[in-house]
């Protein structure tokens, strides 16, 4: 049977199970969106930014494990998808690009909106393809969904010109894929686990670094039986939160440059560093050259490019986390680390982490705790980037798995409000808590009209402090607080928001907190929150550039009291 390209890709989008797209159409992708009404099955969601599309893709695909779709015409709507997709590079995240391009005749003459989107993205993409026909389409899809979810997950684009959309070719859409060149290692060597599991064995301080690879693979029980059968505590990478339950008593942190004191002293003072599915980014090690001084290194990771690339490891295990812990635990043995044990839990007391409760200004960190009160840690949390993120990692406890979507490596100011609203999408019988920034929520503020056009029951708390916040703190502990270019006059955000027809309030005051939360979970539908809090409030600890990650700048003492031990 003959289709037009238009519905072959349609054909395939189901096949795939990607039956929610976000996008924004235009004149090289029309003929695709032309076809859409003989397509059902297939939700469209209008975002009102191609990067709106971006991020809602990845937040649908964080929360849910299946592949994330998003789709633009040519030029300016293709570009607006790259910020987006160099997210989901850096943090392993599923998506496939779908863009429009002008017309094969029409590519590389600088016709209206023709941008050369597959070389763009090169570096940014697991892999792209310019379509050359409409006879290659199934193949084509076939293997971009493979690819974006198969070994380290991540985006692939498939640019699609204007008249391959409208060529007519059979449709018989393959039921595997060859790839001669691509074979992802998916189960460790025996014989590097049998080493690991001798080390582990003989090691007095060990520490498992939990990373987001342990998230993606859902290696959950298998690392859980791994600590509590060795007896090893555990610390997560900031993308790892909520790979290991939160109030478990290995539980030891987060670590890095805004971790948890006694986390970074634990992986300073160990003498075995067990690393799973984390690749010791700069700002987990902090000066590499000091990082974990004492310690040999067991490095588990899918990517083999990872190993190695910035710590020397004694033994690399190459594959899937879920596959390596799983055979790994069938070798270890029942092990006691009392007197390790005792010692992170003394650095715990000696180094708690705090802040001021206060009856005038009210504080961040007061706000985060008590939406992990209201909602019973039960709340998927997506986070802005920022001060915001921090103390949302630091003071919301996870005990679910895969309740926190952050934009990791490359920082994303933005990725909060779209984010969250594809993981609402992804997962509607959820709670999901937008945190943002007054800053990076201002960046894509225009998809609040998506989430109603949508009627997606996203909530929303803005953590305001009129200040670009982290750039500030920066400014105020290394730049002498030259505050140049980081305060913001911002709009009324509660009439922005009734502007767009969502519920809303602004909150200065911190006995006005909970209640504003608890309206914010009874409306049936979205509710913003303008939490106005104290405007140089500072994220401790955190370590200074260069330093390693033992020598933190911490809390200082005349402000700060004991918070509740969350851990």
């Amino acid at each position: 049977m003959k289709l037009t390209g238009a519905q072959i890709a349609a054909e395939c989008l189901i096949r795939e199970d990607a039956t929610i797209i976000f996008g924004i159409l235009g004149g090289a992708i029309l003929p695709f969106y032309d076809t859409l009404p003989q397509y059902p099955q297939i939700r469209h969601i209008l975002v009102r930014h191609e990067q709106g599309a971006a991020h809602a893709a990845e937040g649908y695909a964080r929360a849910t494990g299946k592949v994330g779709v998003c789709i633009s015409t040519s030029g300016p709507g293709a570009t607006n998808l790259v910020t987006g997709i160099a997210d989901a590079y850096m943090d392993s995240v599923p998506i496939v690009a779908i863009t429009g391009q002008v017309a094969r005749p029409l590519i590389g003459k600088d016709a209206f909106q023709e941008i050369d989107i597959t070389g763009i993205t090169l570096p940014i993409t697991k892999h792209n393809y310019l379509v050359p026909d409409a006879a290659s389409l199934p193949q084509i899809f076939k293997e971009a969904f493979y690819l974006a979810r198969s070994g380290r997950p991540g985006p692939v684009l498939i640019d699609l010109p204007r008249d391959v959309q409208t060529e007519l070719a059979e449709f018989d859409y393959p039921s595997q894929v060859r790839l001669p060149g691509y074979r992802p290692t998916i189960q460790g060597h025996p014989t590097q686990i049998k080493k690991a599991a001798r080390m582990i064995a003989e090691a007095e301080r060990p520490i498992i670094i939990s990373g987001h690879g342990v998230v993606i693979s859902g290696a959950y029980e298998e690392l859980l039986n791994l600590a509590e059968t060795a007896q090893v505590p555990v610390v997560t990478t900031f993308l790892g939160i909520g790979s290991f339950p939160q109030s478990h008593a290995l539980y030891s942190g987060w670590l890095g440059m805004h971790g948890l004191a006694w986390a970074n002293l634990a992986v300073s003072g160990a003498d075995l560093i067990i690393a799973i599915g984390m690749r010791f980014d700069d700002r987990v090690t902090g000066d590499v050259n000091n990082f974990a001084p004492k310690a040999k290194f067991i490095h588990v990771d899918i990517d083999p490019a990872e190993i190695g690339k910035n710590v020397k490891v004694d033994l690399p295990i190459v594959g899937d986390a879920r596959n390596v812990l799983s055979a790994l635990n069938k070798l270890i043995t029942p092990a006691h680390h009392g007197e390790w044990i005792r010692q992170i839990d003394e650095w715990r007391r000696e180094h708690p982490h705090t802040f001021t409760p206060s009856s005038g200004e009210l504080l961040p960190q007061f706000v985060v705790h008590k939406l992990y009160e209201v909602t019973a840690g039960q709340a998927i949390v997506v986070t802005g980037v920022g001060q915001n993120q921090m103390w949302a990692g630091q003071y919301y406890v996870f005990d679910r798995p895969g309740m926190f979507i952050s934009s990791g490596g490359l920082g994303t100011m933005g990725f909060e409000l779209p984010a969250a609203f594809g993981a609402k999408i992804g997962r509607p019988e959820e709670t999901v808590w937008c945190i943002a920034g007054d800053g990076g929520f201002q960046m894509t503020i225009q998809e609040l009209a998506t989430i109603v056009q949508e009627q997606a029951a996203v909530k929303i708390a803005i953590i305001n402090n009129g200040y670009l916040g982290m750039v500030r703190q920066w400014q105020d502990l290394f730049y002498d607080r030259r505050y140049t270019a980081t305060e913001l006059s911002g709009p009324d955000f509660v009439k922005v928001a009734e502007a767009y027809g969502i519920p809303a309030v602004r909150v200065s005051r911190s006995e006005d907190v909970e209640a504003a939360i608890e309206k914010a979970m009874a409306e049936e539908g979205p509710f913003l929150i303008d939490f106005r809090v104290r405007p140089e409030e500072n994220v401790y600890p955190m370590v200074p550039p260069g330093a390693s990650i033992s020598q933190m700048l911490e809390m200082p003492k005349e402000v700060g009291i004991c918070h509740q031990n969350r851990s």
